[in-house]
């Protein structure tokens, strides 16, 4: 558990958490394989952890969670896998409301979401239409999404309008023109490298890599990350 407010203040040099924490939740396939388990195993257990990282995040005081839920790449791997984790996203989202509700959960996409099965597609705008007026922490599910295809589709979108192409017309067309850039972003599995994720907002977030797999993270490796994050000095290219 995450324990009371006051363990976690005294385990951030700043006493604040970050606002904004993404995660790329790496290591569901492997953690399954190593048991000797369906892949799918593996997604439904990362779920579950997904689902306590977000009660977490909150009570660390977080503010925003991105979840990278399944990339633009993702569609590479076998059909039976794909189709697996298409009809979990459904059913996660249409299920969970009693969730939102109770812990005042936000959920907001980013992604393509027109390159998504209808089921899922129908999922993810029901679950940010039916949550848009809680107040507690915002969940951001990448899904079907890709830092490269977001930055395309945001200049396409600029360019049918009559505006100067700059930075803030550019990030006003992103997905979450709404959510602050990531101040943290945490990668699970063993992996060094971002894949693709958030590459125009996490231009100067903090970077923060473990090797476990994402099922088997706890509550307390949040809090390592968060801790970790707190003695960072932020200069985005400036000098201190």
């Amino acid at each position: 558990m995450m324990g009371n407010p006051e363990d976690l203040s005294s385990r951030l040099a700043s006493g604040k958490p970050p606002s904004h924490v993404a995660i790329i939740m790496d290591g569901n396939g492997r953690w399954a394989t190593k048991r000797d388990l369906p892949r799918t195993e593996g997604h439904r257990e990362g779920l579950k952890v997904a689902k306590r990282m977000v009660k977490a995040a909150e009570q660390a005081g977080v503010r925003y969670l991105s979840l990278y839920t399944f990339s633009t790449e993702n569609w590479k791997r076998a059909a039976e896998e794909v189709g697996f984790l298409m009809g979990l996203v459904a059913k996660y989202l249409l299920s969970e409301f009693d969730f939102y509700r109770e812990n005042k959960v936000r959920i907001v996409h980013s992604g393509d979401i027109s390159g998504l099965p209808p089921e899922a597609a129908r999922a993810i705008r029901k679950a940010v239409n039916d949550t848009a007026g809680f107040n507690g922490i915002t969940v951001n599910l990448a899904v079907n999404y890709g830092g490269r295809d977001e930055i395309i589709r945001a200049v396409k979108t600029l360019l049918t309008r009559d505006e100067c192409l700059d930075e803030k017309s550019i990030r006003e067309c992103m997905d979450t023109p709404d959510i602050p850039d990531p101040d943290l972003v945490i990668r699970t599995g063993g992996e060094r490298r971002i894949s693709n994720f958030l590459l125009w907002q996490a231009a100067y977030s903090e970077l923060y890599f473990s090797d476990k797999l994402w099922p088997d993270w706890t509550e307390g490796d949040l809090l390592d990350a968060l801790a970790d994050y707190s003695h960072r000095e932020r200069r985005f290219g400036g000098t201190p």
